[in-house]
């Protein structure tokens, strides 16, 4: 069977059935050097400990979502490596950070989400208001050599995009939408601020961070990682996209053959290997019916079953928003999908102060019923370390493929421990946006980070 020809994504935008949004036309292609990665920023200690001391204090990192914490007195825990910030709704409209710590003895306020009155040390019942100011503490005349005002809670910087809290250890930090930079226009259609969290799956995974994070930053691996999405998935179409220093995207599309498959792979083929995936038998689609199009034909299927759950319906989105893999990544951690099929968020965070192990996050956004009302947001599914995850049936599609990328993940953090040559190699254009994430790495361990 001899080679399909390749046809980008931009091609393939070409025969949507409906008009296309301007930010999926962009193309801010990526131009870098080939020079290799060192392994030992995977697996040194040294590394790692830059990596917290300049660039984690400095970062804005993905908290929450707001309906975690929907009612005043809920509170979220957040910790990166050894800090750890408490996300409090504070007043109907108000979201505040503070550092998780008691200002007495140093202790750990909380360690789980849930709602308080007060904010309360359990060693000896130190407590705070939402609003961190001293409530009260026992004995108050042993510590009349402190004012109340010198042990008000100290905040974190926190502020929220598209339904999302983030915070920022830095109290010099730019704002939120700068650091964003396009990512709030072009997630302006897809209003992730009207979806709520339908899932949430957690895993500790044993590999270094960057590890498991760049496993979901190319379309590269599918060839040999999920061969089985091959006949209905455009790998070497990808399109990778870098914008500043903070963001970059893949575009990747669903409902197109890889050219893997070969010429004589059709539309039907197409059209049945997506079906099967959504767990729908052939006779969905009439025979003759993929004459349209493989990619209209699923998207209009999309729509219908999609649209019937959501206020307004979606006829006026387009095939690529209904199908494709629209993956964002905001640097350093955070991955959020766009269009209006369940949308996926990704977050890799360090296990503690482990190089060799990370916590990665699959959070599954669904789009507010019809009815206008808010489902509660789904609290954390913590999977065991060797449970796969396909056992958490909230990801009925998604688990299998994440477990073929575990797989790989712990044997490249043993193979880069290993390595003869000490060197990473990255593909000139497919892996691109690993050397952009790096590249931006760099400036953060360099102090340049406002360059």
């Amino acid at each position: 069977m001899g080679a399909a020809m390749t046809t980008n994504y931009q091609q393939l935008l070409d025969s949507d059935s409906r008009p296309v949004p301007p930010v999926l036309r962009e193309q801010s292609r990526p131009e870098f050097d080939t020079a290799p990665l060192d392994a030992a920023r995977y697996t040194s200690q040294a590394f790692f400990d830059a990596e917290d001391r300049e660039m984690w204090s400095r970062v804005w990192q993905m908290a929450c979502r707001l309906e975690d914490i929907p009612e005043i007195g809920d509170v979220e825990v957040y910790d990166i490596v050894d800090r750890s910030a408490l996300i409090v709704r504070s007043g109907t409209e108000e979201v505040r950070a503070y550092h998780n710590v008691c200002l007495h003895r140093g202790r750990k306020l909380l360690t789980q989400a849930g709602r308080v009155e007060s904010i309360r040390c359990g060693f000896h019942g130190w407590s705070w208001n939402l609003d961190g100011n001293l409530n009260s503490l026992p004995c108050r005349s042993e510590f009349a050599h402190l004012a109340d005002d010198d042990l008000s809670l100290v905040p974190v910087r926190a502020e929220t995009w598209g339904g999302f809290v983030f915070v920022n250890f830095d109290p010099e930090a730019e704002p939120l939408v700068d650091y964003l930079g396009v990512l709030p226009e072009h997630f302006v259609r897809w209003q992730p601020e009207h979806c709520y969290k339908a899932a949430h799956v957690a895993r500790v995974i044993p590999c270094n961070w960057k590890v498991a994070q760049e496993a979901f930053m190319e379309s590269y691996h599918v060839v040999a990682t999920h061969p089985q999405i091959l006949p209905f998935f455009d790998d070497v179409g990808s399109q990778y996209d870098v914008y500043g220093k903070h963001v970059n995207r893949n575009l990747a599309a669903f409902g197109a053959a890889s050219p893997h498959m070969g010429e004589g792979h059709g539309a039907r083929a197409v059209v049945d290997g997506m079906l099967e995936m959504w767990g729908r038998t052939p006779d969905a689609v009439p025979s003759g019916r993929e004459d349209a199009g493989a990619r209209a034909v699923l998207g209009n299927i999309s729509r219908r079953a999609l649209g019937r759950k959501v206020a307004g319906g979606l006829d006026d989105a387009t095939d690529a928003e209904m199908l494709d893999a629209l993956v964002y990544n905001v640097f350093p951690n955070f991955a959020p999908w766009g269009g209006f099929a369940p949308n996926i968020v990704y977050r890799w965070r360090p296990n503690g102060r482990d190089v060799d192990s990370c916590i990665m996050e699959v959070m599954m956004l669904k789009r507010l019923p019809a009815d206008g009302g808010r489902p509660e947001a789904a609290k954390v599914h913590w999977l065991g370390e060797d449970e796969p995850w396909s056992a958490a049936q909230e990801l009925p599609i998604l688990g299998p493929v994440i477990d073929q990328d575990m797989e790989n993940m712990p044997l490249v953090q043993r193979g880069l421990k290993a390595s003869p040559t000490g060197k990473v190699h990255l593909a000139s254009y497919a892996e691109s946006r690993i050397r952009h994430f790096h590249q931006t790495l760099d400036r953060y361990l360099s102090g340049n980070r406002r360059e």
